[in-house]
């Protein structure tokens, strides 16, 4: 088993350094947050106090971490005219999970490669109930020798491990699935509200569209109707999933990579615009709907 870093210790990342020490591996984590190092102590991980510390004499570095700025201030902020980067050693494969631009996913691999460090840009599908699961699908950026060296470690947190191509292509293979994930969920939810205003029952018609062409995994799986399946945000108020503050943000990265590279997104750009204007029009219950569960786009149909 090896000796893991694990930095950052959120929704995601903690269940995820959990999964690390289930499956047997020496986990020393960091977080800026106490109650989040508690509950990973409470599952047999050991905590440090610094990130520096959490590096240190490790196989492996995961990190998870909110957004590129974050990403670029662990790895490339400089303490006593060193960065991080310069304390992990040479041997150590630096996996970072973090969601981000793919020219920041470049950026920090390239600033690994001028020291001689191993890194790969490994973002995840799945959502918290992945996380937890240990059932995560891995997009893989970096050189195919290191990915190998990774996939035992990848593999305690997830099901499905994919080898996207160079640094920075993890990033880009997340950028292009959640863009299609958004459209297919607001495209879900206006369809199953244009049922409900028209007399049917949101479950027979979702019963009816999951066996025909409009099957999908927004409708099949993750059903955005209170009340139709079990065990979804829908079914509990959207507490937690996957934030719309979160959609908006990898949205927002579609539509940056877009830009970019001269690419027309059309869908994309209105599945960013309804989730923009669902987190700000507001409801009686909450002002903010960032922190719903973004199958919550329901309530933009449903008034």
């Amino acid at each position: 088993m090896a000796r893991i870093g694990f930095i950052g210790l959120g929704n995601m990342g903690g269940p995820m350094a959990v999964n690390l020490v289930k499956a047997g591996h020496d986990v020393i984590a960091f977080d800026l947050v106490e109650a989040a190092l508690e509950r990973v102590r409470a599952a047999g991980a050991k905590t440090a106090g610094t990130v520096w510390e959490a590096v240190r004499d490790v196989e492996f570095v995961v990190s998870m971490l909110p957004a590129g700025r974050h990403v670029e201030g662990v790895y490339l902020a400089l303490e006593n005219n060193a960065c991080l980067l310069d304390e992990i050693a040479a041997e150590t494969v630096i996996i970072d999970c973090s969601t981000i631009a793919a020219d920041t996913a470049r950026k920090v691999a390239a600033a690994a490669r001028e020291r001689s460090r191993r890194m790969l840009d490994a973002p995840v599908s799945g959502g918290v109930g992945g996380a937890e699961a240990g059932t995560l699908t891995f997009m893989v950026g970096g050189d195919a020798a290191v990915v190998d060296a990774a996939r035992p470690v990848l593999e305690a947190m997830g099901k499905n491990v994919f080898h996207a191509g160079e640094s920075g292509a993890g990033q880009v293979a997340k950028m292009c699935n959640n863009m299609l994930l958004a459209v297919l969920m607001t495209g879900t939810a206006e369809a199953i509200q244009l049922g409900v205003a028209n007399g049917l029952d949101p479950s027979v018609l979702s019963d009816i569209m999951q066996q025909s062409s409009g099957g999908n995994w927004a409708l099949n799986v993750y059903n955005p109707y209170p009340g139709v399946m079990d065990g979804v945000p829908a079914s509990r108020g959207y507490s937690g999933g996957f934030l719309v503050d979160l959609m908006i943000k990898d949205l927002t990265l579609a539509m940056d990579g877009a830009a970019a590279s001269g690419q027309t997104t059309p869908m994309g750009a209105l599945a960013r615009s309804l989730y923009v204007l669902h987190k700000n029009r507001g409801t009686a219950e909450q002002d903010d709907a960032g922190t719903l569960d973004f199958s919550s786009i329901q309530k933009l149909f449903s008034g």
